[in-house]
């Protein structure tokens, strides 16, 4: 175990040293007193464990591919940016554009995110990224999405039906779901929704179970809930407004 204390740390030096332990052949690190440094993970392809005690700034975990990160309280933006695999658990909330550009991997976050969560999302072949919010996302959710899943639980709200504004906005593939009822004025014009299929759920299931397992939420009680599905109306949301329009 490698523990490195980032106080008052700038950003650089920080994750010098979490690349230093890596190539040093460590496999599990913990970080103490984070606070807000950027960039942490970024670009890690190895298969190491990553504790963080405190709040990462903007872009944790961006362009990685293997590492398992758990952040032991919230995260700020940009979290998963363009990763290609492996693994980041909040618990806690996160901030704006989680999932951003996405490829592949999980992120699995216990409370609310922000706005224009899993924009750009994208999968190719059998990689397909995977993100589980446990609370609420804020408007824009899924926009631009071209693969993957979105799960949101809203666990914690007293509302029966989800209503945060423009869900799927320009989303041209991958599939959203949520657990409960969805407000169809919510919906972004792109998309409609679906009957949540026996294969949905085959697929989610094991994330689901696995969501709950470290975040030690009742993995029955989320499963006992209606699931609605949403899904693009069309593979190409705004072909009007290039090329396409003007040869009519």
């Amino acid at each position: 175990m490698k523990t490195i204390d980032a106080n008052k740390l700038y950003y650089k030096i920080l994750n010098d040293q979490i690349h230093d332990a890596v190539d040093s052949g460590y496999r599990n690190i913990a970080i103490n007193n984070v606070y807000g440094q950027y960039y942490i993970g970024d670009g890690l392809m190895q298969p190491v464990k990553i504790d963080i005690n405190g709040i990462p700034g903007n872009d944790l975990g961006i362009f990685m591919d293997g590492p398992s990160i758990y952040v032991h309280g919230d995260a700020q933006d940009g979290i998963g940016n363009t990763m290609s695999g492996g693994k980041i658990v909040i618990d806690g909330n996160a901030g704006d554009v989680l999932g951003y550009s996405m490829r592949g991997g999980r992120i699995y976050v216990r409370g609310n995110v922000g706005y224009r969560t899993c924009i750009h999302m994208k999968s190719y072949k059998d990689d397909f990224p995977i993100v589980i919010i446990g609370g609420r996302t804020g408007e824009f959710a899924g926009e631009y999405m071209a693969g993957g899943v979105l799960v949101i639980l809203d666990l914690f709200s007293e509302i029966n039906t989800y209503d945060c504004n423009f869900i799927g906005a320009g989303m041209h593939g991958g599939i959203i779901i949520v657990r409960g009822k969805v407000n169809s004025d919510s919906l972004g014009r792109e998309v409609k929704v679906t009957s949540l299929l026996q294969e949905d759920l085959l697929q989610i299931k094991e994330y689901l179970f696995e969501y709950c397992q470290e975040l030690n939420i009742n993995y029955n009680n989320v499963m006992k809930s209606r699931f609605t599905k949403i899904i693009s109306a069309t593979n190409r949301p705004y072909k009007n407004l290039y090329i396409d329009g003007f040869l009519h």
